[in-house]
């Protein structure tokens, strides 16, 4: 009997000695898995700051961007003014390095001065982006119809009519467009299209045609009678001017481009990007008008302002 005793209370330690063991494992295994998760969110919070530092600091370097390009652009020297016609200017600040491009909207397709003035410019510009041809004279008439201040339709255009039998709940502004990004509700245009033809379209220069001494390429290519191949002479013409180093005019396709790169106009797009070493980077895209002095302290206003890629 004792000794059957003996072995039953060796097999209840033995039991409570695998319980306790089992317990430990548990305990060990949830204090992992709680060191884990403190671990896991405090890389995270890490990861977190680390970018908005980053970020931060490559916005602040893009801005100064900004302002180099306002202070550039501000000489009284045509010749050692930096130039609108999209070259790349690119410098060190800090540890960032900045690229600007500088867009004088001379160069530009005025939206709302086009659309009152010469659709068919309109009608080029997308057919030079693979639009068919009706479907392009129905957009541009559509444009027209967005701006002019009367509800009657032009012959392929769009008025409220067309609207509401296109199931839209609005109809056309019958006023100028007060942004750019304002043409993606005009009828027929889609997101696509429109970003293709964002970068060449303004509303700010109010020019019924665009200075081709500074235009981008589409506004050159919407232009009456041009071809891909002249309109890529032209930008190369362009890219050849260099502040301080005036060329001899020249004529290319019968268009006169002046020997001197300089400014056409008050108002200019201007991309700043900063990156830093570890790769981070910021873009900023905005436009302004230079002249005075603002109630802000700035020799410049602002018209558009546009937080772009952040990487």
């Amino acid at each position: 009997m004792s000794a059957r005793l003996r072995i039953g209370g060796r097999r209840r330690r033995a039991r409570q000695r695998g319980i306790a063991f089992l317990l430990v494992l548990w305990v060990i295994a949830m204090l992992s898995i709680l060191l884990g998760s403190f671990a896991m969110v405090a890389r995270t919070e890490n990861l977190q700051a680390r970018h908005l530092f980053d970020t931060a600091q490559a916005r602040y370097a893009a801005e100064a961007g900004l302002n180099l390009a306002v202070y550039e652009l501000r000489k009284n020297d045509p010749l050692q003014r930096w130039v609108g016609d999209g070259r790349p200017y690119v410098f060190g600040y800090g540890d960032a390095e900045i690229e600007v491009r500088i867009n004088d909207d001379s160069g530009k397709l005025d939206l709302n001065a086009i659309a009152n003035g010469d659709p068919k410019m309109l009608e080029r510009l997308f057919t030079s982006h693979g639009v068919p041809l009706e479907q392009a004279q129905a957009l541009a008439d559509a444009v027209a119809d967005w701006v002019d201040p009367d509800d009657e339709s032009r012959l392929n255009g769009a008025e409220i009519a067309e609207y509401k039998a296109a199931g839209l709940s609005y109809g056309p502004r019958n006023a100028p467009f007060d942004t750019i990004s304002e043409l993606q509700q005009v009828l027929g245009m889609n997101y696509e299209l429109y970003t293709k033809l964002e970068p060449a379209l303004t509303i700010y220069s109010g020019r019924t045609a665009p200075d081709l001494g500074f235009a981008v390429y589409d506004a050159i290519l919407a232009q009456d009678g041009m071809t891909p191949e002249c309109a890529e002479q032209i930008v190369a013409a362009q890219q050849a001017m260099q502040p301080g180093e005036p060329l001899a005019p020249q004529t290319i396709c019968d268009v006169t481009l002046s020997g001197v790169a300089s400014g056409g106009g008050l108002t200019y797009s201007v991309k700043s990007r900063a990156k830093l070493p570890n790769g981070a980077s910021t873009t900023l895209d905005a436009t302004i008008r230079m002249g005075g002095i603002n109630p802000a302290g700035r020799p410049y206003v602002i018209l558009r302002w546009r937080d772009g890629e952040t990487s």
